[in-house]
């Protein structure tokens, strides 16, 4: 049995050849749901949604977001209707006193859906209208995760990090920023003074998630910080890692990350920005897969490869150096 956390495009890349070491009906994978947001009314849950469009073999590969072939009909005429009638572009977070009306949402992920600023598909909004839904009807998102990965034929099990909410927010030098403000409306611009996981001392791991925990754990190449911190924050979650087996996939070449901020956020939280942070970033990893070109050096077994991910094969690949890197561990 093996569990993956997830978040990004790191993991989910990297479980495209999960299977050349272990069977689905023995994987579990966890969701990070800090970037969760609900925009124009809407729960949109990115990291899940991936591995559920992943998972149903509709994602889209060449961005690693949505639907493969959607229409963004909807996004368009949001934006025609918000120019043709005066109102402002961007993200607007609305009022204060509207984050935590009716459904339970932590503060700053709730967002105004006037000139849409994620551009939404069109299929891909039915599965928000879904999901908004079941949570409406009194469902928890573990619930309405779990009808959403049967729609979609998943094979693995999958498990938001929570039912609670938590908000990863981005301090910068233009201010205090959701994840999803500072990376998709800003491009991760904004200098970064530090990074806060709101609601996570508040909030329980979902259902099933600590006993996924107690089996082996591999942490895929995702932004450590804001797509594995804010699972690390949720209470109890460090000390399950602490007592299993980890091995954790480097997101970096050396120096250079494979894709996103990862490299500013590292440093905001005072890990060195490089494969050698891991050992801060992870303290509990038993073991690391990293470039083989890399030449970081851990206290622990350290399985070197090509982790380059631009196909199954590559993924494959990779899978294969974890699996070493646990027998190692074991």
């Amino acid at each position: 049995m093996v569990t993956f956390l997830s978040g990004g495009t790191g993991t989910p890349k990297l479980l495209d050849g999960a299977a050349a070491a272990f069977s689905p009906e023995e994987t579990t994978v966890v969701a990070n749901t800090g970037d969760d947001i609900e925009i124009g009314g809407l729960f949109v849950s990115p990291d899940v949604d991936t591995l559920l469009f992943q998972g149903g073999g509709i994602l889209d590969r060449e961005t690693w977001w949505g639907i493969d072939g959607d229409t963004h009909r909807t996004n368009s005429a949001l934006m025609d209707i918000a120019s043709a009638a005066g109102l402002p572009e961007g993200p607007q977070y609305l009022p204060e006193e509207r984050q935590t009306d009716g459904r339970r949402l932590a503060n700053w992920r709730r967002f105004s859906g006037v000139a849409e600023f994620m551009t939404i598909g069109d299929r891909d909004r039915a599965v928000h209208i879904t999901r908004t839904s079941l949570l409406d009807e009194g469902k928890t998102l573990s619930e309405a995760t779990a009808r959403l990965a049967s729609a979609f034929g998943l094979t693995i099990d999958l498990f938001p990090m929570s039912d609670d909410p938590v908000a990863s927010l981005v301090h910068t030098d233009e201010g205090l920023m959701h994840f999803q403000e500072y990376w998709v409306a800003h491009r991760g611009e904004p200098a970064v003074d530090t990074v806060e996981f709101r609601g996570s001392s508040d909030a329980e791991p979902a259902p099933g998630v600590l006993d996924a925990l107690e089996d082996t754990v591999v942490i895929g190449p995702s932004n450590p910080v804001t797509s594995i911190g804010p699972m690390l924050a949720l209470p109890g979650v460090a000390d399950k890692l602490s007592q299993t087996t980890v091995v954790a996939v480097s997101p970096f070449l050396g120096d250079d990350a494979f894709s996103g901020p990862v490299g500013d956020l590292m440093e905001a939280v005072n890990a060195e920005p490089s494969t050698e942070g891991l050992a801060t970033a992870y303290p509990f990893a038993d073991a690391f897969v990293i470039d083989e070109t890399d030449g970081a050096e851990f206290d622990r077994p350290t399985i070197e490869t090509d982790i380059t991910i631009d196909s199954r094969e590559d993924a494959r690949r990779v899978t294969r150096a974890v699996e070493t890197a646990i027998e190692r561990v074991d």
